[in-house]
């Protein structure tokens, strides 16, 4: 998108935070015409800080100055544009507080209260300066990890310092409202995957632990001075509120536990299982994914189960549901029925009963907050998997990268594509495959057993429970439904297993038990139709892990085909627009395709006999093909600030002119590129005379990548040594989709 006006901003100098400083302080340009503006207080060495905004600094900075609390910070520095406003600094600040408190140099001072996302105009144009703040932070050495890097780590995924949006945010005040009217209340909060059920949860228990006293409201809105207000009632209710945060799943509860110990004013203690909830009598019980609270049934460890039942004179009909309800005054669930995905799992029809109690507060969150596809992806992924879409017209989500694949084999490798530039993509599956490698399975474990066979490919499950997706070999592994529940992911490949089929006869989907592996999550079921009911929402869970995008492989042919009559299916050349070799006139209305990760020989692109064994690209309306032009994919990092990794790129194989600070595909026997192999590596290519030991000047040739990633390093040659030039880069294909409307072979 085009800026209609130049975004720049600045960041000051870093000015002393005392009253002598004032004069000095108030020199500043945004501080003395009163602009709006955000300003960032530190202390570096005992690395705490405070982030705030005003348009009257002024004031502001006195009453910081006169504000006990922030007597151990030091430093100060000014952050202004011509271009601010009190909307855009709201949300800098916003920003700023959600992004520094995940990146770990600084313990923010700030509390969570009031942080919800502000819409205004022109709002998408303003995301661009808060890159250049950051980098300019990192410039400055304030923070050091990149915005994508603190955005895949899990403290950032489940901070309670998220920006709301106006329904979470009115959530809140309706939940806390509730708590400090009733002696005892019982909320449910329902929602369907990705509309930040957790992210609430974890907002809701730093909020109601913060001590809000003294707060400046001055500027506030009247729903922040409503939330102030209703925090100070809580606390006087509650002075000093026992709260904990029930997590069913051990996986999940583990990463939480890791999240709240590095976030003030939470403790990882806070954090339990079901079991956990009869050592206290707490004031609050959160519970985050409801719908996984067990039963008597299907469960490892009955009886410990049946004991806590007996604590408070229940049979083997209790479940932690009533546990939970029994040992605290008020309990907040998040619940959403559609992601039950096995027998032990409490029955919907017992939420039913208590949703449907007139004292029962029911919120319901319908912003989709993880998936880019938005709500439209989650509603026609439950569609798709009910065989409830209507017409069969191929579904493209806008932002959003959905497809069918032909080949596990092709998926796995765009999938390491994905990894290679956003991290946190994983390969996920159904319980088809026995867990053979499992390293408690008896009576000897065989670690080294290969559980998935498919497509060539062989494939481990996961070797951990806890916290599997940032687990360091997971990309390598297989995960299944109990690894991922409650994870976000940015890429997932799902692999639809032996035991789900589609029957074209009936046009219904059909379950093969004898394939399903998971004994307790099918042991005891009598009815098919609910063991398909739990494999369903088991596939439907998994394909909404996905932020950026969800890559499909089944293994049943006729699935695979329902799937391609609704989703567009995957070609690895989906970019370009090939054209078949009779319709093809070489290098004059095309040129080849080469693949330089299994390299064809150069030297044959110019013989006729030749041409028949190459695909043919037609470039864009705006180049024209000549003789040496080539095309191939770049599947790198190394050059991703002049190609993006998985870049379709047009070369030149003859190079009359210099190359000297060009890009070049080049081969020598000395290459070890690790995202190349073979010789082959896509760099700048540069000559070099470098000092030697006995004084005298010696050619090099120095290929320096061009990376936002330090990872890389300049790959040196003696000048001396043949370098093989294969080619010049041109450009980076880019088709204009309104005089290609089909980039596919045709």
């Amino acid at each position: 998108m085009t800026r209609p006006f130049d975004l720049s901003v600045e960041v000051s100098e870093r000015y002393d935070f005392s009253k002598k400083s004032l004069k000095t302080i108030e020199k500043n340009l945004w501080v003395k015409n009163q602009w709006p503006l955000v300003y960032f207080i530190q202390n570096e060495s005992k690395r705490v800080a405070y982030v705030g905004e005003s348009t009257n600094f002024s004031s502001r900075i006195k009453n910081h100055l006169s504000n006990p609390q922030r007597s151990i910070l030091n430093q100060i520095s000014i952050i202004g544009s011509d271009k601010f406003n009190k909307s855009a600094t709201l949300d800098i600040e916003s920003k700023l507080i959600q992004y520094i408190s995940s990146e770990g140099t600084y313990e923010l001072q700030n509390g969570n209260h009031g942080l919800i996302n502000h819409n205004y105009y022109q709002q998408d144009l303003y995301q661009h300066i808060f890159k250049d703040i950051w980098d300019k932070l990192i410039e400055n050495k304030v923070v050091s990890k990149s915005l994508n890097e603190i955005e895949n780590t899990e403290l950032f995924k489940y901070s309670p310092y998220k920006s709301l949006n106006e329904d979470q945010y009115n959530s809140v005040l309706e939940i806390i409202e509730a708590l400090t009217k009733k002696d005892s209340s019982q909320i449910f909060v329902r929602g369907s995957s990705g509309t930040g059920k957790t992210i609430l949860a974890t907002y809701l228990i730093k909020l109601l632990g913060s001590d809000v006293t003294g707060t400046n409201i001055d500027n506030y809105s009247d729903n922040e001075i409503q939330e102030i207000n209703l925090i100070k009632l809580f606390s006087l209710k509650y002075p000093k509120a026992e709260i904990g945060f029930v997590v069913a799943m051990s996986s999940l509860r583990k990463t939480l536990q890791n999240v709240f110990k590095k976030i003030p004013g939470l403790k990882a203690s806070m954090v339990i299982g079901p079991s956990d909830t009869f050592k206290k009598e707490y004031d609050l019980l959160i519970v985050d994914e409801a719908h996984r609270l067990r039963q008597y049934k299907n469960i490892g460890w009955m009886g410990a189960f049946r004991k806590n039942n007996q604590k408070l004179g229940l049979d083997d009909t209790g479940n932690e549901l009533d546990w939970i309800i029994a040992n605290s005054k008020n309990q907040i669930l998040f619940y959403d029925s559609s992601q039950s995905v096995k027998p032990s799992d409490i029955a919907s029809s017992h939420f039913e009963g208590l949703l449907n109690n007139e004292n029962t507060i029911n919120i319901k969150l319908k912003s989709q907050m993880r998936t880019k596809g938005g709500n439209d992806y989650i509603s026609f992924v439950d569609d798709l998997l009910n065989i409830k879409r209507k017409h069969t017209k191929i579904y493209v989500p806008n932002g959003y990268d959905l497809f069918v694949f032909d080949s596990l084999k092709e998926l796995y490798f765009q999938l390491t594509i994905k990894e290679k530039k956003h991290k946190l993509c994983r390969l996920v599956a159904g319980y088809s495959w026995p867990w053979l490698s499992d390293p408690k399975r008896k009576p000897t474990p065989n670690t080294k057993a290969i559980d998935i066979k498919i497509d060539g490919l062989e494939l481990q499950w996961n070797k951990t429970n806890e916290d599997w997706v940032n687990s360091p070999n997971a990309f390598d592994e297989v995960g299944c439904i109990h690894t991922i529940q409650g994870y976000d992911l940015n890429y997932t490949g799902v692999i639809f297993g032996e035991e789900i089929t589609f029957n074209k006869s009936t046009n219904q989907i059909e379950i093969d038990e004898s394939k399903y592996f998971d004994k307790n999550g099918k042991r005891g079921i009598d009815d098919p139709n609910d063991l398909k009911e739990y494999i369903i929402n088991i596939y439907k869970t998994i394909m909404y892990r996905g932020i950026r995008g969800t890559f499909i492989y089944s293994c049943d042919k006729n699935l695979r085909e329902y799937f391609k009559e609704h989703i567009k299916t995957f070609s690895p050349e989906s970019k370009l627009r090939l054209l078949p070799f009779p319709d093809v006139k070489p290098y004059v209305n095309a040129v080849p395709l080469i693949d330089i990760y299994a390299p064809d020989d150069f030297s044959k692109l110019l013989i006729q006999s030749e041409y028949e064994n190459y695909k043919w690209v037609e470039l864009p309306i705006n180049i024209s093909a000549r003789v040496g032009y080539f095309v191939c994919q770049v599947i790198s990092d190394s050059m991703d600030k002049e190609i993006e990794n998985g870049s379709w790129c047009l070369f030149k194989q003859n190079h009359e002119n210099s190359i000297e600070n060009k890009i070049v595909l080049v081969h020598h026997y000395n290459i070890q590129d690790s995202d190349f192999g073979k010789g082959y590596t896509i760099k700048s290519y540069h000559s070099e005379k470098v000092p030697t030991d006995d004084s005298l000047a010696q050619n090099f040739i120095v290929l320096k990548p061009s990376s936002f990633s330090s990872y890389f390093e300049d790959i040196i040659l003696d000048g001396n040594n043949d370098l093989n030039i294969v080619g010049e880069f041109i450009t980076i294909l880019d088709y204009d989709e309104s005089t290609h409307p089909s980039l596919t072979e045709v």
